[in-house]
This record gives C-alpha cells, structure tokens and sequence, in this order.
C-alpha cells in the first residue's frame, strides 16, 4: 500500500520497507491527515475497517429460525386437526398439547427477528440474547418429548377414556353422536375394544343392538342381533392407536428436522458472538 505525502509541504514519503514496521517520522505544521491515516490502516489491525456484514454466515442464515417457526405452527394446525379428527371427546390436555406447539412455533419466529438485527447491527448483547433463547426453546422442546414419550400410557388411557364417554352420551348429546358415527365409519370399528362394548350400556343391551354406523353393510336390520359378520369387530380404540402412531412418525420426523436447524442457528450464533467480541472478521 503507498501513501505519499508531498516533501515540499515537510512530510516523508510512506509505505517504503523502512517505514513498513515504524512510524515515520513527520514533521512540518502542514502534515496531512490523510498521510497519518493511511499508515494507521497499513499496520493496524481489521478493527479499523469492520468486515462487510455480507461475510457473516449467521445474517446469511436469519430465515432458518422463521422457517422453523413456521414449520412448528404448521405441525401443531397439522396435530390440532389430527386429534379432532381422532378424539370424539375433547381432552384438554390432549387439545393443548397443539396449542403448546403454535405458540413455540409463534415464540420462535418473532425471536429470530431480534437475533436478526442482532447479528445486522453487531449488537453483541442481542446476539448473546437470541443464542440464550434458542437454546432454552431447544431444551424446552427435548424435555416435552421426553414427557411425551413417558407419559404415552397416559394418552392411552386418556383415549379410552374419552371414547366410553362419548358411548355413554350417545343419543343424548347430537354433536357427539354425529362424531361417534363419523368415527365408526371413517375407521371401520365398534365400540371402545370391541363391539360387545355396546351391550354394556342399558339402552342397547335392552333390545340387543349397536350404532347404525357400527354396520360394514347399511341394510335395515344390520344393527339388529349384531354379530362380526354383519358389524365391526374390532374397536375404535386399537385403529385411533395406530393411526396416531404413523401420524406422530411424520410429527417426529419433521420435529428432528426442525431441531438439528436450530442446532446450526445456535452454532453459528455462537461463532457471531466469538466475532464480535473479538471484532475480527468471522469467515
């Protein structure tokens, strides 16, 4: 780099090997700033002259949380559909459990706005922040599978629950009665394990018969003396079961998607907050 100020107005000539490692010595009333600058530029270091934003993989990467948020919004309207399609009877744990999701979902996206100009401002206290966040979302998130997958019992039992209750009130409440229909005839099944199921309850055993809907063919008398060849056999409980396990396989796959993302945001977070602090160049 030379940068050369004129002799005639007392300075020295700039960016010689002589000069390349000690400051030159100026003299003369009229030293030009410029002269003073360019030296300073040629030995200091880059904190001087801030790298482009454009280098920071982290700014490059700001959509990856949104995008993350918004998959989880859309998991948990994909769940909240999933379990009232499922669940006749509501269960406030289970249709929580979605909102849960939305509002992570909702948390996420509005936090990658601040890590955004965080790391567009090179804010090192923002940045920090947004990484903290992150990470409690994270670990937020592993402990609800861990529960999830120790409480599944509870879902069970919660379901089977659910469906006796519906069979009790069926009849009485229309809503209700329309959902037990829907479910019998959209999973081919009778009853909660079995359709014995129904001759517990006094209103059918006293005239020996089953739901309408628990019919595999619609004829008149198909609910009449109900027996496996003319009815569902088996009960609604075991198809719910397994169709929310291949539903829960796409919810977890997605959800592994989504953590090993915000996994790499943290990271290169990390690597932002190392940069600015040092206010070196983070490549």
């Amino acid at each position: 780099m030379l940068c050369a100020h004129s002799p005639a107005l007392g300075g020295a000539v700039l960016g010689t090997p002589h000069h390349r490692s000690t400051a030159p010595s100026f003299r003369g009333p009229q030293l030009s700033i410029h002269a003073q600058r360019c030296w300073i530029s040629s030995v200091a270091p880059s904190r001087s002259c801030p790298p482009p934003r454009d280098v920071y993989p982290p700014l490059q990467l700001c959509p990856v949380p949104q995008v993350c948020g918004v998959a989880l919004v859309a998991i948990g309207i994909y769940a909240h559909v999933a379990l009232n399609k499922a669940l006749v009877a509501g269960s406030s744990s289970a249709a929580s459990s979605p909102v849960a999701i939305m509002v992570v979902g909702i948390i996420i996206f509005f936090v990658s706005f601040f890590g955004c100009c965080g790391a567009w401002k090179e804010s090192y206290c923002m940045v920090t922040t947004f990484a903290v966040l992150l990470s409690i979302i994270f670990l937020v998130e592993i402990a609800a599978a861990i529960a999830g997958y120790v409480f599944k019992d509870k879902v069970r039992s919660v379901l089977e629950e659910g469906l006796w209750d519906t069979m009790r009130k069926y009849g009485e409440d229309v809503p209700l009665t329309e959902a037990v229909d829907k479910l019998q005839e959209d999973f081919h099944c009778c009853g909660a394990n079995n359709y014995t199921d129904w001759a517990t309850l006094e209103r059918f055993r006293a005239n020996n018969t089953v739901p309408r809907s628990c019919c595999r063919v619609n004829t008149t008398t198909c609910n009449i003396n109900p027996t496996p060849s003319t009815i569902y056999e088996e009960g609604c409980q075991k198809g719910i079961e397994v169709w929310m396990k291949k539903n829960i396989l796409i919810v977890a796959a997605v959800a592994l998607g989504i953590a090993f993302f915000e996994i790499l945001g943290i990271i290169f977070t990390c690597c932002l907050m190392k940069g600015i602090r040092s206010g070196y160049e983070v490549m």
